[in-house]
């Protein structure tokens, strides 16, 4: 979860943060559009709606500790092999299980992105170092530059693709370099792809691919954004290092997943049409509120990949905070970019896509306080 403070006397909010909201601007939760919490604006799975209902009766049992039905379903929605899954209490907790597991010396993160890796790392004793992305490069990764920071001193290298919060993305290419690297310098790579499944379905993202090639990295997912459910607590990760997954589930508590959400992802993975559904949607839309952002002369915006999209502030006089207050008073949340580190400036923002009709009615309102 992010570390949230304040900055010079003004109150932060994370996407989640709807109660202090209501009680810090007097507007009822229920009327808050969330566009700062990077969720599936479709909700929940129809099929898993309906058949969490049938199978209710479950919470009678223990899971199966194995997680074989689970696994064997995500395996089918993922690409990846059964036996290379290892599903856990949402992605914190596999976060901090493959930090525990590794015990880092020294991390590497690429920033700005989810706080949530810097502090598993020193809560585990390690120190952290962060590879800024440029904002004049448009946040994208210098892959040949990157890789010379990889070298011997580091133990774990940690990169969110696509980016949250710049919606950026590294190509499957761009990772086997980036792997083959990490492997020279024997440095195990955690690969966050919480956003991966929003990505075009014309650009390849997902370094699924490179299990097959590579024992020297993880992928980390969870169901709180595509599959709208971050009250299940849904997490899995993949890795071809069947020795290192051997190793985490020795160290992990058993039965971490509860029974209910072993079911739930056995719906969820396999409803096709709510999938291709949501593809359809955050495609369309980011596409459209793409070229539409380009037309606006005071703001710089960055091509995203993910369901969401940075956006910089070129107005003289007005911050990211300015931007927030404006949308809350209309019930319109979006996220102040500020407390991410490297965009403490306080010209950046994020938001991500909902449906149509409330995406314009965002545009709007941002217009008359950013035109």
């Amino acid at each position: 979860m992010n570390q949230e403070h304040k900055i010079e006397g003004k109150e932060h909010f994370h996407g989640s943060d709807l109660e202090k909201i209501e009680k810090h601007f007097g507007i009822p939760k229920e009327k808050i559009t969330g566009f700062g919490a990077n969720v599936n604006p479709l909700g929940i799975s129809p099929r898993m709606r309906a058949g969490l209902a049938d199978k209710i009766d479950v919470i009678t049992s223990y899971p199966d500790p194995d997680y074989t039905e689970l696994r064997g379903h995500i395996a089918g929605y993922t690409g990846c092999l059964p036996e290379q899954i290892l599903v856990g209490n949402g992605c914190t907790e596999l976060i901090s299980l493959f930090v525990q597991i590794h015990h880092p010396k020294k991390a590497l993160i690429v920033t700005p992105t989810y706080s949530e890796y810097e502090r598993e790392v020193l809560l585990a004793g390690g120190t952290v170092s962060h590879y800024g992305l440029k904002e004049t490069s448009d946040f994208r990764l210098d892959i040949p530059d990157f890789c010379q920071q990889l070298t011997d001193d580091v133990d774990l290298c940690i990169i969110c693709n696509p980016n949250n919060p710049t919606s950026t993305a590294i190509t499957p290419d761009e990772m086997r370099q980036i792997l083959s690297c990490c492997k020279a310098h024997h440095i195990f790579a955690m690969i966050d792809e919480t956003y991966a499944e929003f990505a075009p379905d014309d650009i390849r993202v997902s370094s699924v691919g490179l299990l097959q090639e590579f024992d020297n990295f993880a992928i980390l997912r969870g169901i709180s954004k595509f599959f709208a459910a971050p009250g299940l607590r849904l997490g899995y990760a993949m890795t071809s290092n069947l020795a290192l997954l051997n190793d985490i589930k020795e160290h992990k508590n058993p039965w971490t997943l509860n029974s209910l959400a072993d079911v739930a992802g056995s719906l969820m993975f396999t409803d096709q049409e709510y999938i291709e559904q949501t593809r359809q949607l955050i495609s369309s839309e980011r596409e459209r509120i793409y070229q539409e952002l380009l037309t606006w002369k005071n703001i710089k915006i960055y091509k995203p990949y993910a369901n969401f999209i940075l956006i910089r502030i070129l107005k003289e006089g007005i911050t990211a905070y300015d931007v927030f207050v404006h949308a809350i008073k209309q019930g319109l949340m979006l996220r102040d970019c500020s407390t991410f580190h490297g965009l403490e400036d306080e010209t950046f923002f994020r938001f991500c896509f909902m449906m149509p009709e409330k995406n314009t009615e965002l545009l709007n309102c941002l217009k008359e306080i950013l035109d």
